[in-house]
């Protein structure tokens, strides 16, 4: 029996850096910090998130920094080699299969506000 399964519960980091493909796809990425406690003090971990079809566009609508959300998806390892060096590198990305917007509905619109063209 083989689980891949992360779930995960933070702050969003930066909005949504979302792309559109010609084939008619849509994928949304996004930075996640997770408070890790510590026996001083809550240390983040950051976690990058790539989301894709209708969850990446909720997400491009409703998801702004600071914005308190949750994901359940699978672990994946982006590989490549270094451009300078020819050095293999990877890095855990989680691919989002849910997505949850927690916080009040007060912080959702205050986001939509603060991204919206015509504020002053």
């Amino acid at each position: 029996m083989n689980i891949n399964v992360v779930t995960l519960v933070g702050r969003v980091g930066s909005d949504p850096d979302m792309k559109y493909f010609e084939s008619g796809s849509v994928k949304c990425r996004l930075t996640l910090a997770v408070n890790r406690k510590t026996r001083n003090s809550d240390e983040p971990d950051w976690f990058e998130l790539e989301l894709w079809g209708k969850t990446a566009e909720i997400a491009g609508s409703y998801v702004r920094k600071g914005k308190q959300i949750g994901v359940k998806g699978a672990l994946k390892f982006d590989s490549w080699n270094d451009r300078n060096t020819g050095v293999p590198r990877s890095k855990p990305v989680v691919v989002v299969e849910q997505l949850e917007l927690l916080g009040s509905r007060r912080d959702t619109e205050t986001a939509m506000m603060d991204s919206s063209p015509n504020n002053f």
